[in-house]
């Protein structure tokens, strides 16, 4: 408990200072920390390897070995994240509206930060400097709390990150690691009110769920991406194929890679789509019709709809049209990311219009959910929730609201 309520102190202290920086002095200080984390790149990739062959020794998956990793590629995008934040405009006293009441009183909203945010993820490193980056653009300091599989990584990070904004108007305690990773301090953590405005959980369902149930401190809820993807009748037959190929393999490991598949009775390609996928390797868990048809695919269970694999594992079914497509997402999607491919504009927007999700696309693959991708720099995570915030996170999720009254003696009669 030592530990955090330290570390929780020096933040909120922290905070004081931070939200008093200037936008110049911040994109200064991210431009250093950005030059630091390519300097100290053999250093980070040093320690991270220490972290892949514990992974390795503990028998982790593929899937979570991979979102381990870091790698001079993965580096360079983490810092070319940090300078996209530098580019955006700083919503920090942002005057969201105006107005004037026939009393005489101005009323403004501005924006401004949270305060401490505490970030809890697991496994990807990425995410230190992603969430770290983020909130100081945003005037928050944060307590990024990661998981014992990472720690020599965020050790790494955290490291450079406070030596490169100690030569900078950001203070230095502005971003801290908890490193007791124990479940108590976890918990402990979960209900510091005192010290933290909100919590952010980023992971598995059961990280998720567990900040949700037991946090006293307000969540920010993100969520796992149980993606589909429905293939129309007048569907493209090279467009669905490459869409669905790129969504299920180009990282299969994230929250917003496909999980199933569904497709129209009458589109004439299925047999081309199936046999790409197996080409590539691609575990197809099938409903009846289609293991009837193809041995290659092997019966789809109950759990093979609700799950995430983040593997290359595809669940894949047969609908009668859009409707149904829609009746199964909504029976087992997570509120991420659904895509239709089609050229029939009124299913395009019946599909827009009935499914309930963050992030609905037409004639796209679903791996563009991201905060790069959305034009945010990082992003701090993908809200399924529906309040504060829904879908990828940049800084102004961050951020919450002030009013400014402006009057000339007025009292309340």
């Amino acid at each position: 408990m030592t530990e955090l309520i330290e570390k929780a102190k020096k933040l909120q202290a922290a905070s004081k200072t931070l939200s008093l920086v200037s936008t110049k002095a911040k994109n200064e200080a991210l431009a250093f920390l950005a030059d630091q984390l390519l300097q100290k790149k053999e250093f980070l990739l040093q320690e991270n390897a220490k972290d892949i062959e514990k992974g390795k020794q503990q028998g982790l998956s593929a899937s979570l070995l991979d979102r381990l990793l870091l790698t001079d590629e993965r580096i360079d995008q983490i810092v070319e994240g940090v300078r996209q934040l530098i580019k955006l405009p700083d919503p920090i006293g942002e005057i969201i509206e105006e107005w004037d009441r026939p009393n005489g009183l101005s009323i403004q909203s501005i924006r401004v930060p949270l305060g401490v945010i505490g970030m809890v993820y697991e496994a990807r490193p990425n995410v230190t400097v992603d969430a770290a980056s983020l909130c100081l653009k945003a005037g928050n300091a944060v307590l990024l709390r990661g998981s014992t599989s990472a720690l020599n990584s965020n050790k790494a990070l955290v490291q450079v990150m406070q030596n490169a904004l100690a030569q900078t108007a950001i203070p230095a305690d502005a971003v801290q690691l908890l490193e007791d990773t124990s479940h108590e301090t976890a918990s402990q953590m979960f209900k510091l009110n005192k010290y933290l405005d909100v919590l952010i959980p980023r992971g598995g369902a059961g990280l998720i769920q567990n900040v949700i149930e037991n946090a006293t401190v307000p969540v920010l809820e993100t969520g796992v991406g149980n993606c589909h993807i429905f293939i129309d009748q007048s569907a493209q037959k090279d467009m669905a194929i490459n869409i669905v190929l790129n969504a299920k393999l180009q990282r299969p490991s994230v929250c917003n890679a496909a999980e199933t598949v569904l497709i129209h009775e009458n589109w004439p390609y299925t047999a081309d789509l199936m046999e790409a996928l197996y080409e590539k390797d691609v575990e197809l868990r099938g409903d009846e019709r289609l293991t009837a048809r193809f041995s290659f695919i092997k019966p789809a269970t109950q759990q093979d709809w609700e799950v995430e694999f983040l593997a290359p594992i595809l669940a894949v079914r047969l609908v009668e049209d859009v409707k149904e497509a829609v009746s199964h997402i909504d029976q087992y999607g997570t509120k991420h990311s659904e895509a239709i491919i089609t050229e029939d504009t009124q299913n395009v927007n019946l599909f827009f219009q009935a499914v309930d999700a963050a992030v609905l696309y037409h004639n796209a693959s679903t791996r563009f959910t991201d905060g790069e991708q959305f034009g945010y720099g990082a992003e701090i995570g993908i809200s399924t929730q529906k309040l504060h915030a829904r879908g990828p996170m940049g800084l102004k999720a961050i951020t919450t609201t002030k009013a400014l009254i402006r009057g000339t003696g007025q009292i309340r009669e």
